[in-house]
């Protein structure tokens, strides 16, 4: 797409909605991310129960993280292809009743078996939404300014993580893990209700785009095949990988090594949420302002530092504060990377978000995996080795992302 159409479009979009109605559609697209990511990780606190429930071992269950995630990712590519082909807004609506839908569907589950499946199912129904609301963005706000909306979204991201673990545990006791499963499909219905008035609104963000498998393939070539891409799609599936690891095994690490319950691991999970819930718009904020070279680089270094601090201990008063920190590496790179990816699309943008949520949610499978695998030799080894990791990261980002500053602001200039 040229540089002309992409504008063009791009003022269709602004033009569609005025900057008020433009901010609550973007905090209810934020209220679906959270909801989503609630649903994902509220089942990790309820294993023993879901254990059991089924009769079956804890580590038999503990497959239906992954059962979700990984076809999660997978699904986001050809939902991304059919958002730029069919239309963003019918493709979102679409992917949100099927998330409500099957999340309530998830309570008829008869067997560990079953329970599997139906989070399989979800996973691959629900992936349309996120990675079309991060694209959404790209056509509703200029580059220049899409930090803070994109600060949004990822806060959601990392609050439904952070929230859904000990509200799951929480909310268990007075509904069952059935009624859990009910209560969040039935809030996903609703927020669909509530976007449905925005849907003329999404519908002229962006214009359908056609073309043949080669067109296809040749989008994914073009998004992978300049260093700008290569690096920040690869930085966004090394860096989840390293944020799904260490958190999905926080809760154990806790009880382990504190002997502390599902209270004390609640509490202590929840600052992972409080960061990107607080300050996500204002990081935004800052990589508009300041540059992403300058942020990124930081970020992957707060994620380094908590992990090593958890490899070497601490009071576990100060557990919820370290959960923060690492909360805080998180927010300060995958949203930031979100804001690369937006620029990379063009008229593609849906494939371009789907490849970079592909990316994101592989990784949050396989870290988890990963991590677990390091396990066999200890805490401390797995910790260190993901705490080198990112550190390299880190250090890599520094001349990697070096080019990602903000542009100069244009001049207004009259010519004849």
């Amino acid at each position: 797409m040229a540089q002309d159409d992409l504008v063009r479009v791009q003022r269709m979009a602004l033009g569609a909605i005025d900057g008020r109605r433009r901010e609550r559609l973007l905090r209810m697209l934020a209220a679906a991310t959270f909801i989503i990511f609630f649903q994902a990780y509220m089942v990790a606190p309820i294993i023993p129960v879901l254990s059991n429930a089924f009769g079956t071992s804890v580590q038999t269950v503990g497959l239906i993280v992954p059962a979700y995630l990984i076809p999660y990712g997978i699904a986001t590519l050809a939902y991304g292809i059919l958002a730029d082909r069919l239309g963003i807004h019918r493709v979102m609506f679409v992917s949100l009743m099927a998330f409500s839908a099957l999340t309530m569907l998830t309570a008829t589950a008869q067997s560990i078996e079953q329970l599997t499946l139906w989070r399989t199912v979800t996973g691959i129904g629900a992936s349309g939404v996120v990675p079309l609301a991060l694209a959404l963005v790209g056509r509703l706000y200029p580059y220049e300014q899409r930090g803070r909306p994109l600060g949004w979204l990822f806060g959601a991201m990392a609050g439904g993580m952070a929230f859904g673990s000990p509200l799951g545990a929480m909310i268990v006791p007075f509904v069952g893990w059935q009624g859990l499963f009910v209560v969040v499909g039935a809030v996903g219905a609703v927020l669909l209700l509530v976007l449905l008035p925005y849907r003329s609104v999404i519908a002229a963000t962006a214009q359908s785009v056609t073309g043949t498998l080669r067109d296809l393939v040749r989008g994914y070539k073009d998004l992978l095949g300049t260093p700008r891409g290569q690096r920040t799609y690869g930085f966004v599936l090394v860096n989840s990988i390293f944020h799904s690891g260490v958190f999905t095994w926080l809760g154990v690490y806790f009880e382990q090594r504190y002997g502390v319950g599902p209270i004390g691991i609640g509490l202590a999970l929840l600052g992972y949420g409080v960061p990107g819930l607080l300050f996500g718009p204002l990081i935004g904020r800052a990589a508009d302002r300041f540059g992403r070279a300058r942020l990124i680089p930081i970020g992957l270094s707060l994620s380094a530092l908590a992990a090593a601090a958890l490899m070497l201990g601490f009071p576990m008063v100060l557990a919820p504060i370290v959960a923060m920190v690492l909360s805080l590496g998180y927010d300060m790179t995958q949203p930031l990377f979100a804001g690369i990816v937006t620029s990379l699309g063009g008229k593609r943008a849906g494939q371009a978000m789907g490849l970079n949520v592909f990316m994101l949610f592989i990784g949050f499978g396989l870290g988890s995996l990963i991590f677990g695998e390091l396990l066999r030799y200890s805490f401390a080894a797995a910790l260190g080795v993901f705490a080198v990791v990112e550190m390299t990261l880190a250090l890599l980002s520094l001349a990697l992302f070096r080019s990602e500053v903000p542009s100069a602001r244009p001049t207004i200039s009259i010519q004849g």
